[in-house]
């Protein structure tokens, strides 16, 4: 076995030859020194952490190239050596999976290892998982048959719905994507089956639905509730924003809330139009939350369904869900005329072709843009 160094780059990985045969080629990365690749006589190429830990040589399997990527695999290899800095040895980890772990388990290492690490959306992995997949938890997972998780899509669909349903597939395919990232030798049981088929979602609040939309709000006995519904319908931001909003946030001067971390990875900062400012200096500071919630371990308000379904009981409207009120002020501005650049920028759509765009407007035209919808919606109350 020879080796040597050089800095990795696709180009250089990509013109690597194979080997003489009986023979491999280890060469070490000179950006990330403990990375390494392996190159077998038959051309096959392992990115592979070799280093000393606690007066030993261990070698760690990352992944094979170009599966792996140069920049994926140096990522992988900081977090192995912090994992190892702590007294983690992944290699540990593997022989326990290869021990036949239980669902259970797994859900616990892929919240630990991945989701609370990677997902913004975590919580909703840490909730819903055990909520549908709890009956399997005491299984080992090589029990566990695609069949079984065929039929648990259908129940789910059945009982709540095809997004849902889809959903959970999505989130138990990568449990068991990761079970074999981290060393687990069976078959991915959630790989090739269907998702449901999705309709694209286009409902809004409808003038003629607004008048007793706006009333059943105002009846609403929750406060917190109320106005977070209001905050979500005047400034079209998702659900998930509006719920952890926070006073320092929140520029009075500049009449700008600033979201520090968006869906899209990026800071997002949304105009607020008169009625806004107006509505948020009227809510009662209690909290370093504007929707604060002494009974959930975030501190504040995270499902507000209960009170929105009793909006709707009073408004007598159906079909409309939590996040439509978000599609409802994009449709007013395009209803009165805002141009869908605009429109983009205001609820913080991320597009690869309008980006250039966005960046040159302003906020002056979006809030122009934003408050002649609110006010056009704001007519239908009276």
């Amino acid at each position: 076995m020879s080796s040597n160094s050089h800095n990795f780059t696709k180009e250089f990985i990509d013109n690597i030859r194979a080997p003489e045969k009986g023979r491999r080629l280890v060469i070490y990365d000179t950006n990330r020194p403990e990375l390494a690749l392996r190159v077998t006589e038959k051309g096959t190429k392992t990115f592979l952490i070799i280093k000393k830990h606690k007066g030993e040589s261990i070698k760690i399997t990352l992944g094979r190239y170009p599966i792996m990527t140069v920049s994926q695999a140096r990522k992988q290899t900081l977090e192995v050596l912090a994992e190892l800095a702590k007294g983690i040895n992944p290699n540990e980890e593997k022989k326990k999976l290869r021990a036949e772990t239980t669902l259970e388990e797994l859900f616990k290492e892929y919240m630990e290892r991945h989701s609370k690490k990677q997902k913004k959306s975590w919580k909703y992995d840490e909730k819903d998982i055990p909520r549908f997949f709890g009956v399997w938890f005491k299984k080992k997972i090589s029990s566990i048959s695609r069949r079984d998780i065929q039929l648990m899509h259908q129940k789910i669909t059945e009982e709540n719905g095809v997004y849902q349903a889809n959903r959970m597939l999505a989130r138990i395919r990568s449990m068991y994507n990761k079970a074999i990232e981290w060393g687990w030798n069976g078959t991915n049981p959630a790989s090739g089956i269907k998702q449901n088929k999705e309709i694209k979602r286009d409902r809004f609040l409808l003038p003629q639905e607004i008048p007793d939309f706006f009333k059943a709000v105002e009846q609403e006995s929750n406060v917190v509730t109320k106005n977070y519904i209001w905050i979500s319908l005047l400034t079209g931001a998702r659900r998930s924003n509006v719920l952890a909003m926070r006073w320092d946030e929140i520029d009075f001067f500049l009449k700008i809330w600033r979201i520090p971390n968006t869906k899209n990875g990026e800071p997002l900062n949304i105009p607020l139009t008169e009625t806004t400012i107006k509505l948020l200096k009227e809510i009662e500071r209690t909290s370093e939350w504007v929707f604060p919630s002494p009974t959930s371990a975030s501190g504040h308000l995270e499902d507000p369904k209960r009170a929105w379904k009793r909006i709707l009981e009073r408004a007598g409207i159906k079909n409309l869900r939590i996040h439509d009120i978000r599609r409802t002020l994009g449709s007013y501005q395009a209803i009165t005329g805002a141009s869908l650049n605009i429109i983009g920028k205001s609820l913080g759509h991320k597009s690869q072709t309008a980006t250039q765009i966005y960046a040159r407007l302003t906020n002056d035209p979006v809030r122009e843009a934003m408050e002649t919808a609110t006010n056009k919606m704001l007519e239908y109350k009276e």
